[in-house]
């Protein structure tokens, strides 16, 4: 495993009004040991891993795992996860949180995956979850999975800054990504997974040639985009490795070590197995009834109906790419969320420093994508994340976390100018929606979204589709109280053009007045165009926080 370094932090864009950038910690909090649980919510299976963080080195040691076959991607046929499947999950979530709460874990942080984002009913089985088992799930995209994927492998295998090609093979989607021990050259999520292939192309036991080939065939057709696409990233001189992390590439790992060693190597991470190997085993196992394969060394029931799927999607992707060798990899997904996790709250810096800032780096890219202007971006964000500070204890008490979802929408509020200036504040919401930001959960995304959707025009409405997709009262109250300040901000710099050099805030809570005192950039311009807009920006924010705005320029 890499060594881990103690953070220290350069001043970012975030952080230029008053307050550090999100979670970071005091001395004694970054030298004291810590106990974190991270819940993987996958379309097969949900997995806990409960770590001990070192935090003086800083690195993490696994204390204890938890895992069960739920099944969560046994679809009904109306696309919703079955009512026994969420009676599993259920079930092993409460599991996995007392056994959490037992070796004292100070966080339970879960996140849900492909099963999730697909099921109809994904957002009312995350409600249930928070009702029933007291456990918040984070909705994350196929890119932000393989993206911690990435980091959870990087924890447990040293790269020598040589590219290597990782692929995931879950339930439902499998993730393939490239990377070299620094910056990701590239990720991906595509929807094949071993439990979606094993209900929608196996009828017959054992499997059937004509299924067999056509279930090859639909693999190949499906990972071909995505694995031309990572082969772009290689330098033509360049060689690549490829490792396997997760359930399908594990089990097969262990056969082949079995044949050929005559045991189950402990630990398993970093056995290779070659092309011909997986080749031979696939063979074999295409062959064998569902009971033979459960005759075969550590073969669990469940993962014995769905071997043969995963087997073909690991296959036929390193012919793809070209593989001649496979490297076990243990961690992954869990593992990624404990080190974003410790990334988040400043404990790490380590060769991977550069996803301490993956969000702002993703804002940025999309930013830039969009042909946002830059400089009027970030001076609305220097205005309301100062106006977010100036008001903090006294109209709400938002934290850090929040004030950094405010920022982000600051720098894309006008993205949606990209597909039409009508309107643009609904095509912002979508572009941000639909962008994939990295280093963010859904919920988060959604609310970055809604909060730029509602810098103009209409305020947030119970019958406006992205705001019911809102899932609680308090992103609801968020997304408001947000983007009331953000209409303040957007005014200051109603012409675009940097009239209002600085802003100072102050607000006197003995009469409840807001004062905005304004610094020209000209002497000879009065600004009145972003006065007179801030005269009907101002309303808003008045009535929410039932307070006066008053301002001068000076």
């Amino acid at each position: 495993m890499f060594a881990f370094l103690v953070m220290v932090q350069s001043i970012s864009p975030l952080q230029r009004a008053t307050v550090p950038y999100p979670y970071q910690l005091q001395a004694p909090d970054l030298q004291r040991d810590r106990i974190l649980a991270a819940i993987d919510v996958g379309t097969n299976s949900i997995h806990m891993v409960v770590v001990k963080i070192k935090s003086a080195l800083p690195a993490f040691t696994i204390v204890d795992r938890e895992k069960d076959t739920v099944r969560l991607g046994d679809f009904s046929a109306d696309g919703n996860l079955s009512e026994d499947a969420i009676a599993r999950a259920i079930a092993a979530l409460k599991r996995c949180r007392a056994l959490a709460e037992s070796l004292r874990a100070e966080d339970i942080v879960a996140v849900a995956t492909s099963a999730v984002r697909e099921a109809k009913n994904g957002q009312a089985f995350i409600e249930q979850v928070e009702q029933e088992v007291g456990l918040a799930i984070n909705l994350i995209s196929g890119t932000e999975e393989a993206r911690r994927i990435y980091l959870g492998v990087l924890s447990g295998m040293e790269f020598h800054n040589r590219p290597h090609a990782v692929i995931d093979i879950g339930g439902g989607s499998t993730e393939l990504l490239l990377g070299t021990s620094e910056s990701h050259r590239f990720l991906s999520s595509t929807k094949v997974g071993a439990v979606r292939l094993m209900a929608g192309f196996v009828s017959t036991d054992p499997i059937s040639d004509e299924e067999f080939t056509y279930l090859s065939a639909y693999v190949r057709g499906r990972m071909e985009p995505s694995v031309e696409d990572l082969k772009r990233q290689l330098d033509p001189q360049e060689s690549m490795r490829l490792v396997g992390t997760s359930g399908t590439a594990e089990c097969l790992a262990t056969l082949v070590a079995v044949e050929r060693l005559g045991l189950i190597p402990e630990p398993l991470n970093g056995f290779q197995m070659s092309f011909q190997e997986l080749q031979s085993w696939t063979e074999r196992l295409r062959k064998m009834a569902l009971a033979e394969r459960l005759e075969l060394p550590e073969m669990s029931p469940r993962r014995a109906e769905i071997i043969v799927p995963g087997a073909i999607i690991l296959q036929e992707t390193m012919a793809m790419l070209g593989a001649d060798t496979l490297t076990i990899c243990e961690r992954a997904l869990r593992e990624g969320v404990v080190v974003d996790w410790m990334l988040s709250r400043g404990l790490i810096e380590d060769r991977m420093q550069f996803q301490s800032s993956v969000r702002e780096r993703s804002v940025r890219a999309s930013a830039d994508k969009y042909h946002v202007p830059r400089a009027a971006s970030d001076r609305v964000a220097d205005f309301v994340l100062a106006l977010f500070d100036a008001t903090k204890g006294h109209l709400h008490n938002w934290g850090n976390a929040e004030r950094e979802l405010l920022w982000a929408a600051a720098i894309l509020h006008n993205a949606g100018h990209y597909i039409s200036h009508s309107s643009h504040h609904k095509h912002s919401y979508y572009l941000i929606r639909n962008g994939e930001l990295l280093g963010y959960t859904e919920t988060e995304i959604e609310v970055i979204a809604n909060v730029a959707r509602y810098h103009r025009k209409s305020f947030p409405k119970k019958k406006h589709d992205n705001y019911r997709n809102l899932i609680t009262k308090y992103h609801r109250q968020l997304v408001t109280e947000l983007s009331a300040m953000l209409r303040i901000a957007v005014a200051l710099d109603r012409r675009g053009m940097g009239a209002v050099k600085a802003v100072n805030y102050y607000f006197n809570d003995t009469n409840r007045t807001l004062h905005i005192n304004m610094r020209s950039a000209s002497p000879y311009d009065d600004c009145a165009s972003e006065i007179w807009n801030l005269e009907d920006k101002k309303l808003w924010f008045e009535d929410l926080f039932q307070t006066k705005v008053s301002a001068r320029i000076s």
